[in-house]
């Protein structure tokens, strides 16, 4: 086709491609923003894209591309896209993958190939060639597709958006070949395009069972994990709660699904052995979004000798470390489903925790917790963390690497009318940071101004040196990000482990940079201080323009490990 092609005319669009039906359908799909890098096979993506309405954000290293793609869509509640190039760009991107896929992030990731005549078992030399590269997606994406011809593009966009925001949800791979991407086209302009979340809701017999089974319950306790937020079921869980005069612990993920104060919340101590024995002790355990998993089970410790209830959306969840009655369904479906068969009975007998309410159960839960802390010598600790709270805004979202403060975050940490999100999903370090831009992007996009818009990244100086480069990012877009970063000099976590296994700690130790002039040698300003100033310094960073940095060299420990016995 070209310029006096009279389909070309006819259209109003000059010469098209397959890299236009792309743009052009996630244009039609809601999509606004896209990250990524450019990259030789991908290249029509790229120039299609200058004639279309996406903004594009350009991380300078794949990974931190999928995950400011996670952060977006954790961030606005909207699809992450992504576009990568071939070979060593597509598979530098999949430990990002894994925590969106391990977290259940939906997104669309579009990836370049080598042209089609490269593809199969013949090896031709070709630059960036793979076997077979979306075989390598598999372990981190809900599903792959190759599109081979331009006129199946639209419908395979459409068809991954859907996959990709159906519970469970998660990252949905397609990959196109460097022609179909850049020859010319006789499809016509995309118009419209529909991608609806696919029904996910409990069965009827299932919900009645459950409602049996709470409604005779004595002692009925309830876990939320990251599946609630995902689900958009926190009111419900509310509902329920109250309800049942049930106690609520938040997982990791679930931390922010029911309210910190609440007179029923345990709030996120899921690691300490009190709460453990809390919920070994309720005869019906409702678990929401949740596999029971390393952290959640306290390590594996927790025995419970109740029944369990487990609704999840993804079926290879259910009864996968403990039996119960499984309920594979969107967890919003199915709370609603168990709220409204839920009477609120006055005469029903009220739970009794061995001659002690449920409400008094938490607060005295609460005080073992806080009794056993104060006891440890974490008094810089929890004033860390309590002077970084308190500067926080109480709606600003928040991003977390695999770092000290982040473990102390899961438990301790009050989401307020914000969001916390952290790495714990797949546990790969160098999350927070490109997260967090991709956060505040999403945020501004749905029409924050900058201001509310600021998103916090903390990381420790092992993790940050994963994302370092994304300071150009952040600078290049003058996007309003606060990055925190604990420098203790070395893989903190790990050192304290090994110490705590062998008695010494071996490779841990890190010679790093000084973060303050890195920053700001690309333009970024920053600042050093101590720990006892911490507040201070992110109250004024979140009252700059653009990104900032604060750094605090402090060593960091943690509360004693329960699961190892006191």
């Amino acid at each position: 086709m070209t310029e006096s092609d009279p389909l070309a005319a006819e259209h109003g669009s000059g010469p098209r491609n397959g890299g236009d039906l792309v743009v052009e359908t996630l244009e039609a799909l809601g999509a606004k923003t896209v990250f990524g890098i450019p990259g030789q096979h991908a290249l029509g993506l790229f120039d299609a894209m200058g004639r279309g309405n996406l903004r594009f954000v350009s991380s300078r290293i794949e990974n931190n591309s999928a995950f400011a793609a996670d952060g977006y869509s954790r961030a606005t509640g909207e699809v992450g896209v992504l576009f990568l190039s071939t070979g060593p760009g597509a598979l530098t991107s999949l430990a990002g993958l894994q925590e969106a896929y391990a977290t259940g992030v939906p997104m669309v990731v579009v990836a370049s190939q080598i042209p089609l005549e490269g593809l199969g078992a013949r090896r031709k030399g070709m630059l960036h060639q793979l076997d077979d590269q979306k075989a390598s997606a598999a372990n981190v994406t809900k599903s792959q597709r190759l599109i081979q011809h331009a006129s199946g593009i639209p419908s395979a966009i459409q068809d991954a958006w859907t996959e990709a925001i159906s519970s469970p949800q998660g990252p949905v791979w397609l990959e196109i070949p460097q022609n179909v991407l850049l020859d010319p086209i006789l499809v016509p302009p995309v118009e419209d395009a529909l991608a609806e979340a696919a029904d996910n809701p409990p069965r009827i017999e299932l919900v009645r069972e459950a409602v049996k089974w709470l409604e005779r319950a004595k002692r009925p306790a309830i876990i939320a994990g990251g599946g609630t937020r995902r689900g958009k079921a926190e009111k419900a869980l509310l509902s329920v709660a109250e309800k049942l005069r049930a106690p609520v612990i938040c997982t990791p993920g679930g931390n922010g699904a029911f309210p910190w104060h609440h007179e029923l919340s345990l709030q996120a101590w899921i690691e300490d052995r009190y709460m453990t024995d809390v919920l070994e002790d309720a005869d019906v355990l409702l678990v929401i979004g949740s596999s029971l998993g390393e952290v959640t089970s306290n390590y594996f410790t927790f025995e419970p000798r109740g029944r369990i209830i487990q609704i999840d959306a993804e079926p290879r969840v259910l009864e996968s470390n403990r039996p119960g009655l499984g309920i594979r369904a969107d967890a919003g479906q199915a709370l609603t489903a168990l709220d409204a068969a839920l009477v609120a009975d006055p005469s029903r007998t009220a739970p009794d925790w061995h001659g002690v309410a449920p409400e008094t159960l938490v607060k005295e839960s609460l005080a073992k917790v806080r009794a056993r802390l104060e006891s440890q010598d974490l008094a810089k600790e929890l004033k860390f963390m309590a002077d970084i709270r308190e500067a926080v805004p109480a709606d600003m979202q928040t991003f977390w690497d695999m770092t000290i403060a982040a473990y102390w975050g899961w438990s301790c940490w009050d989401a307020r009318d914000g969001q916390f999100h952290s790495a714990q999903g797949a546990g790969g370090l160098g999350f927070a940071f490109p997260g967090a831009i991709g956060a505040a992007v999403g945020l501004e996009t749905v029409g924050n101004e900058a201001g509310s818009a600021r998103v916090l990244a903390v990381s420790g100086d092992g993790s940050a040196m994963y994302s370092i480069a994304e300071l150009a990012t952040a600078r290049q877009h003058n996007i309003p990000v606060t990055w925190l970063i604990v420098d203790d000099g070395g893989y903190g976590i790990l050192r304290e482990y090994m110490v705590g296994a062998f008695g010494k700690a071996t490779a841990t130790e890190l010679a790093r940079p000084d973060f303050v002039k890195l920053a700001e040698s690309f333009g970024v300003p920053a600042t050093r201080v101590a720990p006892e100033n911490v507040g201070d310094a992110l109250k004024a960073g979140f009252a700059a323009d653009g990104p900032n940095v604060v750094v605090v060299e402090t060593l960091l420990k943690m509360f004693g490990p329960t699961h190892l016995g006191d």
